[in-house]
């Protein structure tokens, strides 16, 4: 059972360490302290060319949630447009309304959009925030949408693996199921075994200091326990995945 890599990254650099340590796909993005938002075109014009690797690009505006304005989706189908012109090989967007349902008109140009270009559309873990997750993948597999990203609707994949389980057996064979949020090499394999998934994401993140972060007046740090850091893809961690990952497909 061959079982697909997904890593994600918030700059060209970390998508040449995910390709470096093995993986197979790249979800782009920037600022994933805040959760992943949409990639600058120069981002995935570099990741494409350093990698070669298909790329998903993030496509979110702003931080907190997924419920946008009618002018905030303006800028997003338009970000989408410039982002599939530029050779990103699919979209990552999730839209939902405020009473957590997926917003069907946004949900639908965005899926239309990328198809226009012939590139897949993935549905992110905005998924992970409905109110009735089978009902939502159902809408989405109506709709034409070839992926979901989803942690089960739990904090961790390995929490919520037995919705991912239930969405595997169910749905699989009509949408892909990827299951996201906490994988390392660590966990990996059992995931796998209890859910029957074939497609992994993981950010595989580490530390790297940068000294000019603060003085005693002023401070840009992103995390109070790594005051002197930023995140970046680990392409050791990666590699280590990969592996544990292989090492599920030779059982099989």
């Amino acid at each position: 059972m061959k079982i697909q890599v997904e890593i994600c990254c918030g700059s060209a650099t970390d998508a040449l360490a995910a390709s470096q340590g093995g993986a197979q796909r790249i979800e782009l993005n920037s600022a994933l302290s805040l959760g992943g938002l949409t990639p600058s075109p120069a981002t995935l014009i570099l990741a494409k060319q350093w990698t070669g690797l298909p790329v998903i690009a993030m496509v979110r505006c702003r931080g907190a949630g997924f419920c946008y304005s009618e002018k905030e989706f303006d800028v997003l189908l338009q970000d989408a447009r410039i982002l599939l012109e530029n050779g990103a090989d699919g979209i990552a967007f999730g839209a939902l309304s405020s009473q957590r349902q997926i917003q069907e008109s946004q949900t639908r140009a965005m899926i239309d959009l990328a198809h226009q270009f012939g590139k897949e559309f993935v549905f992110h873990r905005a998924f992970d925030c409905l109110d009735d997750g089978c009902a939502g993948v159902e809408q989405l597999i109506r709709w034409g949408a070839d992926r979901l990203l989803s942690s089960g609707q739990k904090a961790t994949a390995s929490q919520g693996a037995d919705l991912l389980k239930i969405l595997q057996e169910r749905y699989g064979d009509q949408i892909e199921i990827l299951g996201g949020s906490g994988i390392h090499a660590g966990n990996a394999a059992a995931l796998i075994r209890d859910t029957g998934l074939r497609q992994i994401h993981s950010s595989c993140r580490h530390w790297v200091k940068d000294p000019t972060t603060q003085t005693a007046e002023v401070s840009y740090a992103m995390d109070p326990q790594y005051s002197f850091h930023y995140d970046c893809v680990s392409e050791d961690k990666v590699r280590a995945l990969v592996n544990a990952v292989a090492q599920i497909e030779s059982e099989n």
